[in-house]
């Protein structure tokens, strides 16, 4: 009998330590295997390979698009854990992040904080100019960014990035315009998408995956 086998319970019997180690070895097999990905997918993994600055709007990417006011007229947002753990992950990958953003929140201002984003650009009145800034300072050619946006004040950058994608609620001149649209929608995991999509390009993906599950 091989090491990796287990003797037949005995009837009515609690499953034996050999039995449950089995069971995390086939679950760890099945979380490890590479997913199904979309054509669309697979045809935008060149044009992510190269990205080393992401730069995302905020309403309708990061968060739903909707605007929520207390009484007093303070503005909250909702984010995404899934989305903020993958822009973790593309730091993680070496990657630095950013948002441009018309509007201006301190709900934002700490999230970005809270996911150590490099730039951070609220209350914007050309987010062109605010994009020609990021790539003075960094150095980086445009064909290296990637801008994700969901409305028609976001079609200035996604026509000039390396990479521009678009979120499953964005509308239909935004979708036209990007490169890749993805199946979630922002606030609902479009983000976290889209970072999957960079770390696999980049090759990162199941190293990073293998990584936590070995933690």
């Amino acid at each position: 009998m091989s090491p990796d086998s287990c003797l037949p319970p005995k009837s009515g019997s609690y499953p034996s330590d050999c039995e449950i180690l089995a069971g995390y070895r086939a679950m760890a097999a099945d979380q490890s295997a590479a997913p199904v990905r979309s054509d669309a997918w697979q045809a935008a993994l060149g044009k992510a390979k190269g990205i080393k600055i992401l730069l995302l709007d905020v309403d309708g990417v990061l968060t739903d698009g909707s605007l929520i006011f207390s009484h007093e007229g303070q503005e909250s947002k909702v984010f995404n854990t899934q989305d903020g753990f993958g822009l973790r992950l593309l730091r993680e990958a070496g990657m630095e992040l950013g948002v441009i953003t018309a509007r201006s929140s301190e709900a934002v201002a700490q999230r970005c904080a809270n996911l150590k984003m490099r730039y951070v650009y609220q209350g914007v009145e050309s987010k062109l100019t605010a994009y020609q800034e990021i790539v003075n300072q960094s150095g980086c050619k445009p064909f290296e960014l990637a801008y994700m946006g969901d409305d028609w004040m976001d079609l200035v950058l996604l026509t000039r990035v390396g990479f521009s994608v678009a979120p499953a609620n964005a509308v239909a001149e935004v979708r036209q315009a990007a490169h890749y649209t993805t199946e979630k929608s922002g606030g609902k995991g479009a983000v976290r998408e889209l970072c999957n999509l960079i770390l696999e390009a980049k090759g990162r993906y199941q190293e990073l995956l293998q990584s936590y599950m070995n933690r």
